[in-house]
C-alpha cells in the first residue's frame, strides 16, 4: 500500500468505529494485565465471563496472592490452560508485590519481566492503560496485516515492525483496536467477509467474497 492508501484505509476504519477499545473487562491497570494474560488463545467473551466475580473480589496484587493458586483456579478454570495461566497470574502478582510496590510498570522491559506477559501482553497494557501508540500484534492483526498487504512479515514481530513504520497520525493510538476488530467481526479466517469491508478496494486479497 502506499502511504495515502494506508492513510485512507484507516481513515475509514476510524469513521466506521470512532472509538475504538478492546472488549476486556477491567478496572485498573493490574486487572487489565491479568485479563490480557489470561485471553492467549481464549476468546474475550471467555475471559470476562470467568474474571467478572474474580475482579470483583480482587483488585490489586496482594488480594489475588491471599485468594492463592487454587482459589484462583476456581474463577478461571472454563478458560483453556487455566492450570499453567493461574501459576504466571500468582507468580506474576508475587513480583509485582514484591519488586514494584503492587503497581503495574509503565514500561515494555519491566512488564515483560512478570511471568505470563510477553511483548503482545505488555503492547495491550502500554496501549489500553497507559495511551502509549504500540502495536499488539495477535492472530487478527497478523492476518489482517499480511492479507490486505498493509503490513506483512513472517512473525509477529515482523508485522509489528511494518504498523510501527507505517501506521500514521491521528490513528497510531487506535491502530491496534481498529485491526483487532476488523479481523474479528469482518476479514475473519476462514471466510472474510469483503461483501462488507469498508476498505476492501484498499486490500491485496485477490479472491473476495464480494456476495453474503
Amino acid at each position: 500500500m502506499t502511504k495515502a492508501e494506508v492513510f485512507e484505509f484507516f481513515r475509514r476504519l476510524a469513521e466506521d468505529n470512532p472509538s475504538p477499545e478492546t472488549e476486556l473487562l477491567f478496572g485498573n491497570a493490574f486487572q487489565l494485565v491479568v485479563a490480557v494474560a489470561l485471553s492467549a488463545q481464549s476468546t474475550d467473551v471467555g475471559v470476562n465471563k470467568a474474571t467478572r466475580a474474580l475482579f470483583a473480589r480482587v483488585k490489586t496484587p496482594q488480594q489475588m496472592l491471599e485468594l492463592g493458586e487454587d482459589g484462583l483456579k476456581e474463577h478461571i478454570k472454563t478458560i483453556g490452560l487455566f492450570n499453567s495461566k493461574a501459576k504466571n497470574v500468582i507468580a506474576m502478582s508475587q513480583l509485582l508485590v514484591d519488586e514494584f510496590g503492587g503497581e503495574v510498570p509503565a514500561t515494555r522491559e519491566a512488564l515483560v519481566r512478570l511471568p505470563g506477559v510477553g511483548r503482545k501482553t505488555a503492547n495491550v497494557v502500554l496501549n489500553c492503560w497507559f495511551g502509549q501508540e504500540t502495536f499488539a500484534v495477535d492472530t487478527h492483526i497478523f492476518r489482517v496485516g499480511n492479507r490486505t498487504g498493509l503490513a506483512k512479515g513472517m512473525t509477529p514481530e515482523q508485522v509489528e515492525a511494518q504498523l510501527e513504520k507505517k501506521v500514521p497520525q491521528p490513528f497510531r493510538l487506535g491502530a491496534h483496536h481498529w485491526l483487532i476488530l476488523h479481523g474479528r467481526y469482518t476479514c475473519k479466517a476462514r471466510t472474510p467477509e469483503c461483501w462488507r469491508c469498508v476498505v476492501a478496494d484498499l486490500c491485496a486479497f485477490k479472491p473476495k467474497s464480494l456476495k453474503k
